[in-house]
């Protein structure tokens, strides 16, 4: 139990940091499980990985609840009503994810290994350096003049995550720089994606569990939730004042060297 805890706190720091930046949570989780080694535990089934995400889901509405909510009553008509357009956009930028992921849910599962996150992670950590060299266009300054069908369009791109390694915030953040959006908003746009997709995915992995938690493993799944709510609020506030400043490509690099490392890791191992 002792042993649990300290590894979900280590999972909800990991979690909070990975899930905002766009360098693939779920290949950092699966480095962190095999480099922590606890055959069988609950820190290392897909219910936990999955639903620590909530944690980190709560950070961005605790943080953007004013702009997230569209009965505020500090809001004129007309900012309610840009609520209400913004929403119908995140919406409609969620039906392809919603769609697509369902149907391939259990099918991806399988590749849930870390040849395909390695690869991912390699693949889309050049995309990111590629995509900072040709983005000079931008039609979309923030959300409010986002059209509904560059929403869809970035939704299409998020379809992409399913893939292990890919990351969600990594292909929505390319998907929304490549059809014009600035990175701010790419990053913003990104971080409103994830509260119905991630609750969605939680959802399904809690009903497909059949709720069957034990005491303990919800005080280990509450403790990782908690430590990603708070180093999730640390992770956004910094990522908003980075893409402020700087560019993707830092991260494109980072990806890159993460996906080579994950490989000796494995090749190495292989050998022992």
């Amino acid at each position: 139990m002792f042993f649990e805890i300290i590894k979900s706190v280590i999972l909800g720091i990991v979690e909070g940091i990975t899930e905002w930046l766009p360098i693939s949570s779920t290949g950092h989780l699966i480095l962190v499980n095999e480099i922590i080694r606890n055959e069988n535990s609950f820190t290392s089934s897909d219910l936990y990985l999955y639903v620590i995400q909530l944690g980190a889901i709560l950070a961005v509405v605790t943080l953007y609840f004013r702009k997230l909510n569209p009965f505020a009553l500090s809001k004129s008509t007309a900012e309610k009503t840009a609520t209400w357009k913004m929403w119908f956009k995140v919406l409609i930028a969620c039906l392809p994810a919603a769609v697509i992921g369902l149907i391939l849910n259990d099918f991806m599962e399988s590749f849930e290994n870390w040849q395909v996150v390695s690869a991912m992670l390699i693949i889309y950590g050049i995309a990111f350096i590629i995509v900072e060299r040709i983005h000079k266009k931008v039609t979309t300054e923030n959300i409010d003049s986002m059209s509904y069908k560059t929403a869809l369009l970035i939704g299409l791109f998020q379809v992409l995550s399913i893939i292990p390694g890919t990351s969600r915030s990594g292909a929505t953040i390319l998907g929304a720089m490549l059809v014009g959006c600035s990175r701010d908003v790419a990053a913003e746009f990104s971080f409103f994606l994830a509260i119905p997709v991630m609750f969605g995915v939680s959802l399904l992995k809690i009903l497909k569990s059949g709720l069957m938690m034990t005491g303990s493993e919800i005080a280990i799944l509450l403790t990782g939730m908690a430590v990603a709510y708070i180093v999730s609020v640390i992770a956004i506030k910094f990522l908003v004042n980075y893409v402020r400043k700087h560019d993707f490509t830092g991260f494109g690099y980072y990806r890159i060297v993460l996906g080579l490392l994950i490989i000796l890791f494995f090749t190495i191992q292989s050998f022992m």
